[in-house]
């Protein structure tokens, strides 16, 4: 049998920030991961302190952002490889009105670091009424992330590249198979539906449609544009742009009505040819109340999830991920807007 402190179970940034957190803190640790490509895995990486609909910030949204540079500083340390991307977000304006009430909202003090006054024009793409520059805004190295991570703990002996059994778990002996556990912790997105001990999560499947296109005229590839989606270049020329929020739909193959809404969408403000490569999708665990789910189970005291982390994968999962190790090890209350508690207590 193999001691360890912990067992991990997914394969999305909230296993993969926790197995960093396990890390700096020299815990020993074996992560699951069947290989299956996450909502995480396909996501676009997207690190947005605005909610750029309405010109709002969110609960933390700098504590976040701060937490995040560093943990990703740290995470470069050991695997050699800078993941961050400092391409700003612009959001271009559909109207007069927008760009008054950007203006208006700089002036909050919750968002003035994050609005920048000056409105830039783009070349190629339409914006007559130009655009506002999200400060602190970047985006991640999605693939290079997960592959780099996952490549690192295959090469310290942590990852486990199999499906886990919940059957197999001893919870009086603390066995796993071969292994001794102090702690086993659930990141598993929507997969948790499946999990004997947490399948009563309040978790909701959204789903995200993505294309990745050939643009017939090129444009900067030093920033992100966002109208109604997000548009950036990523690897052979090609440009990504999604994704789609959809909780009706929720069959696993690809929705014609979700691609010809991104083909509309990137359309009504790029004017000229461009060409599908690509069509992706995935399941975002996401929470009515919009926070994420941390705790420990309420009969079998090591067990753990860690979910719930909606459109905000990065920022939620690297953030909390330092809260539920702190809560653990430290007994340190978790915030009670994500605790386990604030639900009826799952068995």
């Amino acid at each position: 049998m193999k001691n360890v402190d912990y067992i991990i179970v997914g394969d999305g940034y909230a296993a993969l920030f926790l197995a960093h957190q396990l890390k700096i803190n020299d815990k020993s640790f074996v992560l699951f991961s069947e290989g299956r490509k996450s909502a995480s895995q396909v996501s676009a990486g997207i690190i947005n302190p605005v909610v750029l609909k309405k010109f709002t910030t969110f609960w933390k949204a700098q504590e976040q952002i701060d937490f995040l540079k560093e943990t990703l500083h740290q995470i470069e340390s050991y695997t050699g490889e800078n993941y961050l991307i400092e391409n700003p977000i612009h959001r271009i304006f559909h109207d007069e009105n927008e760009q008054k009430l950007w203006l208006k909202k700089s002036e909050n003090n919750e968002l003035t670091h994050f609005l920048d006054k000056n409105f830039d024009h783009l070349e190629v793409v339409k914006n007559d009424f130009n655009t506002g520059k999200v400060n602190q805004s970047a985006r991640l190295n999605v693939n290079g992330f997960f592959t780099g991570l996952f490549n690192f703990f295959e090469n310290e002996s942590q990852l486990i590249k199999e499906k886990f059994d919940y059957s197999k778990i001893n919870t009086s002996q603390n066995t796993y198979e071969d292994f001794n556990f102090k702690h086993i912790i659930f990141c598993e997105g929507i997969v948790v539906k499946n999990n004997p001990y947490f399948s009563d999560l309040p978790i909701d499947p959204n789903k995200g449609h993505h294309i990745k296109v050939k643009l017939s005229v090129p444009i900067s590839p030093n920033i992100t544009i966002k109208k109604k989606h997000f548009l950036f270049p990523v690897n052979n020329g090609l440009f990504f742009y999604g994704g789609t929020y959809d909780r009706e739909q929720l069959h696993h193959h690809i929705d014609d009505s979700a691609v010809e809404q991104l083909i509309k969408g990137l359309s009504e403000f790029y004017p000229y040819d461009f060409e599908i490569k690509d069509t992706n999708f995935g399941f975002r665990p996401t929470v009515k109340d919009r926070r994420p789910i941390l705790g420990r189970h309420s009969e079998h005291k090591n067990l753990y999830v860690f979910n719930g982390l909606g459109a905000r994968g990065i920022l939620n999962g690297c953030y909390f991920s330092k809260s539920l190790y702190d809560f653990i090890e430290e007994n340190i209350p978790l915030h009670k807007e994500v605790s386990l508690d604030r639900f009826t207590t799952v068995k």
